[in-house]
C-alpha cells in the first residue's frame, strides 16, 4: 500500500518548509510514504526549499496555471508513480497533518473512496465571520448540488483512493474543491468526511483574495457543475421558471376574458405566449445537452481506460 501526499505550491518558501516538517513517513497500514509538490510556476525558492526537506517527488509548471490544474497535475503524477491513497494538503500548513491518519482511514477500511477534512469553521479565529456563514452556505448548496452530505465543501484537505482519482476530472481553472464533490456525488463515487484540526494562520488566504469575487466564482463553479453533471434537471428547472409565469398570467387573462371584461389585455396574452416559448425552448436546450452529456460519459470511459492503460504500463 502506497500513500502519495501531494501540495501544490505557489511562491511558499515562507511556509512550506514547516508544512514539510510536520508530514509523516510512517503510517500505520502503509507500506510507503512518499512526498510530492506541485511547483505551479513558482519564481521564489519555493523548489530548493522543497528539495532541502526531502520532497520525493516534484512536477513543474513553466507557468502560474491555477489551483485547479495544479492539482489535478498532482493526481495524474500520482497515479503514474503508483499511489493507492492520494492525500491532498495546502503548503500553508493550514491542516494538522497528525490527522492524516484518520483521513485515510475510511479509504483502508473501504467505507468510502474520498475524505474530505471537515474543519471546526466556527471555532477558527482568523475567519471573519461573514467567512465562516458564507462557508456554511457554500457547503449547503454544494451538498444540494451534489446530493452528498460533506460540511466542508471548501476544505482542500483530503484523501482520495486510486479508483476515485482515475475517475475524477476537473473542468474549473479556479478550484477543483467544489466540483470534485459535485462530480463525486454525481458519479456515485463513495464520499464522506472527518473532523480535523486546523494550525495557526500563517498567512492570508490566497484563494478568498475579495468576498464578491470568491461568492461569484463559487455560485459560477456550482452551476456548472450542476449542468455539466445534470444538465436535463438543469434546464427543466429553469425552463419551469418562464413557463410557469406564462401559464399564471395565461389563466389570469383567461379569467379576465371570460369575465367579460371591455379590454382585450393584449399585452397579457403576448408576454404569456413569449415566456411559454421560453420555458419550451429552454427545456429543448436540456434534451439536447443531455444528450451532449451521453458522449461525455462515453469520453470519461475512454479516459479512464486510457489511465489504466498508462499505470499498468508504468507499473
Amino acid at each position: 500500500m502506497k500513500l502519495i501526499i501531494q501540495i501544490p505550491c505557489y511562491n511558499e518558501e515562507a511556509t512550506l518548509g514547516l508544512t514539510l516538517s510536520q508530514l509523516p513517513r510512517e503510517i500505520p497500514g502503509i507500506e510507503v510514504v512518499e512526498w510530492l509538490i506541485i511547483n505551479d510556476g513558482s519564481i521564489d525558492k519555493t523548489v530548493e526549499v522543497a528539495k532541502a526537506s526531502g520532497i520525493d517527488h516534484i512536477v513543474n509548471f513553466d507557468h502560474n496555471q491555477g489551483l485547479a490544474k495544479g492539482f489535478m497535475a498532482g493526481i495524474e503524477a500520482c497515479l503514474k508513480l503508483g499511489a493507492d491513497i492520494i492525500v491532498n494538503t495546502d503548503a500553508d500548513n493550514q491542516y494538522c497533518a497528525d490527522d492524516i491518519p484518520k483521513l485515510i482511514e475510511p479509504i483502508l477500511n473501504g467505507e468510502a473512496e474520498i475524505v474530505i477534512g471537515a474543519r471546526p469553521i466556527h471555532e477558527i479565529q482568523h475567519f471573519s465571520l461573514t467567512k465562516k456563514i458564507l462557508q456554511n452556505l457554500g457547503s449547503w448548496v454544494v451538498r444540494v448540488a451534489s446530493q452528498t452530505d460533506i460540511p466542508d465543501a471548501p476544505s482542500g484537505f483530503r484523501a482520495i483512493s486510486r479508483s476515485a482519482a482515475i475517475r475524477l476530472n476537473v473542468f474549473n481553472e479556479y478550484t477543483y474543491t467544489l466540483e470534485t464533490i459535485i462530480e463525486a456525488g454525481q458519479k456515485r463515487i463513495a464520499i464522506c468526511s472527518v473532523p480535523i484540526r486546523t494550525n495557526e494562520e500563517l498567512r492570508p488566504s490566497r484563494l478568498v483574495k475579495s468576498i464578491p469575487r470568491y461568492i461569484k466564482l463559487s455560485i459560477f463553479t456550482i452551476i456548472r457543475s450542476f449542468m455539466g453533471y445534470k444538465p436535463l434537471k438543469f434546464f427543466t428547472i429553469l425552463g419551469t421558471i418562464p413557463f410557469t409565469l406564462g401559464f399564471l398570467i395565461g389563466v389570469r387573462w383567461l379569467i379576465l376574458y371570460f369575465s367579460g371584461s371591455p379590454r382585450s389585455h393584449a399585452p397579457s396574452l403576448i408576454l404569456t405566449a413569449i415566456l411559454i416559448l421560453i420555458g419550451i425552448q429552454v427545456w429543448i436546450f436540456g434534451l439536447v445537452a443531455d444528450l451532449m452529456s451521453i458522449n461525455r460519459k462515453l469520453l470519461e470511459d475512454i479516459q479512464m481506460k486510457l489511465r489504466f492503460m498508462e499505470i499498468n504500463r508504468n507499473h
